[in-house]
C-alpha cells in the first residue's frame, strides 16, 4: 500500500482538523450552549469546568489552525488524561463502560500530534518555510 505514503501529510492534517474542530464543540456548548447545551450542565461554568471549556476552545482553535501544534497538543493530551481519571475512571477500569472513550482517544491523538506535529495543511508549516 505504498501509494498511499505521499498522502500521509495531508492526512496527518485532517486528522488534526476534524479532531480539533470535534473537541471545541466540547467548550462551545460549555461555554456558549452551542450547537446544544451541555446535557447535565445546569447554567454556566465555573471552576474547573470553565478552564476545561477555554481550553478546549483555545486549543481547538488553536489545532485546527496548526499553529502552535505540538506544544498544544501536549497540553491537550495531559488535559485529557487528567479529565479521563478525574471524571471516568472512578466509575469502571473499562473506558466503553464508563464513558471515558472520547476522552481517551482525543489523549492518545493529541499525543500524536505533539510528536508528529501539524502536517501540511497548518501554519506551523508555513511558518517553516518562510526564510
Amino acid at each position: 500500500m505504498d501509494f498511499l505514503a505521499p498522502h500521509s501529510a495531508k492526512v496527518l492534517s485532517l486528522l488534526r482538523i476534524v479532531t480539533a474542530l470535534t473537541f471545541m464543540t466540547h467548550g462551545l456548548m460549555k461555554q456558549f450552549s452551542f450547537p446544544a447545551a451541555m446535557p447535565g450542565a445546569g447554567g454556566a461554568p465555573t471552576g474547573l469546568m470553565l478552564a476545561a471549556a477555554w481550553l478546549e476552545i483555545i486549543g481547538g482553535a488553536l489545532l485546527v489552525l496548526g499553529l502552535f501544534t505540538r506544544p498544544v497538543a501536549f497540553v491537550l493530551s495531559g488535559f485529557m488524561a487528567v479529565a479521563y481519571f478525574m471524571a471516568h475512571a472512578s466509575k469502571s477500569f473499562y473506558p466503553v463502560l464508563n464513558g471515558g472513550e472520547p476522552a481517551v482517544l482525543f489523549c492518545f491523538i493529541f499525543l500524536y500530534l505533539a510528536f508528529a506535529g501539524g502536517g501540511l495543511w497548518s501554519l506551523d508549516a508555513i511558518v517553516r518555510k518562510r526564510p
